[in-house]
């Protein structure tokens, strides 16, 4: 072997050297940056918007996997956690779910009952309110004999939503010959007074409304407020 071809063999073994002592660097580079990052831990990103009051299921949610020191204290790590939870606010798409987002189904609470009446699916909900909202009833009125105005109500303040069904065809049984109409079963969760109030509006008056109240606040509206006519508009 001629001294070109010692030479060459030389750079060709120091570049091997090289290469594996760059290959060992970036290994310890990797184990480095994992003994750093530490374990990774199962959480949930939220696949679309959800609204507040809407009931939760796995399909909303996107499994992910991240290093546990990244999560936060409260992050949900299981589709348990929200069985039988609703939205307390908005869910933003790609957020990770967090334990503060959702909070119990609503229930009855001791002296409440449960009452269903059908609203008209476009001018009553309109697709905006869910379990859990709290919404304001409004019921018209037509004069009590000719010549009296007629009169809108405030019927029910701050009504807890227990359960809003699938739209459907429906015929007020006390007018056959009136066409169907697209209405929504709205179940609330109401004191013995309230619930008498409700179902006097949707037997008696021309059209009840539900008016949906902002998420955190409570309506208190004066007796002398509760009844409006256009006559006595200023």
């Amino acid at each position: 072997m001629n001294s070109r071809q010692r030479r060459g063999v030389i750079l060709l073994i120091l570049s091997v050297l090289c290469a594996l002592g760059a290959f060992a660097g970036v290994l310890s580079v990797i184990d480095d940056v994992k003994s750093q990052v530490g374990p990774e831990v199962t959480a949930y990103k939220v696949r679309s918007d959800v609204k507040p009051y809407t009931t939760l299921t796995a399909g909303q949610f996107q499994k992910v996997e991240m290093p546990k020191r990244w999560l936060s204290a409260n992050a949900v790590t299981s589709l348990g956690e929200i069985q039988g939870k609703i939205a307390v606010t908005t869910l933003k798409k790609g957020s990770l779910l967090q334990t503060d987002m959702v909070v119990d189904q609503p229930e009855l609470k001791p002296g409440e009952q449960e009452v269903a009446i059908m609203i008209d699916a476009a001018t009553g909900v309109a697709g905006k309110i869910t379990p859990g909202a709290l919404v304001n009833v409004y019921a018209t009125f037509q004069g009590k004999q000719a010549g009296a105005p007629d009169q809108s109500k405030i019927i029910v303040t701050d009504a807890r939503v227990l359960d809003v069904g699938a739209q459907l065809s429906y015929v007020d049984p006390d007018n056959r010959n009136q066409q169907p109409t697209d209405a929504v079963p709205i179940t609330f969760a109401l004191s013995t007074l309230d619930a008498q109030r409700l179902t006097y509006a949707e037997s008696f008056a021309q059209r009840v409304r539900l008016a949906l109240v902002a998420p955190g606040t409570h309506t208190s509206v004066p007796d002398k407020d509760r009844t409006y006519e256009l006559a006595t508009d200023k």
